[in-house]
């Protein structure tokens, strides 16, 4: 993704106005949101910036939580990703405090667990930052409506959601708490993936990323998927990712469009 950061810095020094902005930075699983979170903020930190990252993936509900949501709504909510698995609530507190100029602790999950950090070991974001970048794969996402849910996307989709409850659970999140937190996005950028077919792959390079690193740390691997788990998992992620590629180019303050490899088009 060479060039990516600096473009975007150049983008985030022109929107910055008083008071922290609040970048939203939206892409598909795999698509680098987390190297390009991480290259801005070096170069914006190297200026003097007060900056701090937020992933969606951090707010994550633990199993427990999930567990009671794959009861009360539907089974495939157990698994994390989809709009419902994230504690809203606590990202919308994060959120303002730092809008109100606070120093605050920001939330960490462990994938390799599937479960959240200890609060003790969460990092502190300094009070008056000037950026928040707050990244995720459905960060922004608008709801669908009744009419598109109507015809499954997958083999999921049709196979564990014939009735269509848990696509029409999700998407009323989206239109409720998801759509309040999403709203304190001052700016939104989105890193647009060629199409959804390139995912499994973007997918399975993270596990193999994370499963070397756990290696290396002489942490268990357990809790890391296989190529046929990966396939699964990606599938519960399909309808929205789609729907943000073909939906969200037209209101993003900027779009930075990728090769399969990930390179940046423009």
């Amino acid at each position: 993704m060479t060039g990516s950061p600096e473009r975007l810095a150049a983008r985030v020094r022109d929107w910055r106005g008083r008071g922290p902005l609040i970048l939203g930075l939206c892409g598909a699983q795999g698509s680098g949101k987390s190297t390009l979170a991480a290259g801005l903020a070096d170069r914006l930190s190297a200026e003097g910036w007060r900056v701090a990252i937020l992933s969606l993936d951090d707010l994550y509900l633990g199993g427990a939580a999930r567990d009671a949501l794959a009861r009360t709504i539907h089974p495939l909510l157990r698994t994390r990703g989809v709009p419902l698995t994230h504690d809203v609530a606590h990202g919308i507190a994060v959120i303002d405090a730092i809008r109100a100029g606070d120093s605050v602790a920001l939330p960490r999950f462990d994938k390799a667990r599937d479960e959240p950090e200890p609060a003790a070991c969460w990092p502190i974001a300094p009070a008056n930052l000037d950026l928040l970048i707050f990244e995720g794969w459905c960060v922004g996402a608008r709801p669908q409506g009744p009419a598109a849910l109507a015809e499954p996307v997958n083999a999921l989709d049709r196979d564990e959601d014939p009735q269509g409850r848990w696509r029409r659970a999700v998407d009323t999140a989206l239109a409720g708490d998801y759509a309040a937190l999403f709203a304190r996005i001052e700016r939104l950028v989105l890193l647009a993936a060629p199409g959804f077919e390139v995912v499994t792959d973007w997918r399975a390079e993270q596990e193999d990323t994370l499963r070397r690193r756990l290696i290396t740390q002489s942490r268990p691997t357990d809790g890391l998927m296989d190529r046929a788990a990966i396939g699964r998992f990606v599938a519960h992620y399909e309808r929205l990712t789609r729907w943000i590629l073909h939906e969200m180019p037209a209101r993003a303050d900027l779009i930075l469009p990728l090769d399969r490899r990930r390179g940046l088009l423009e």
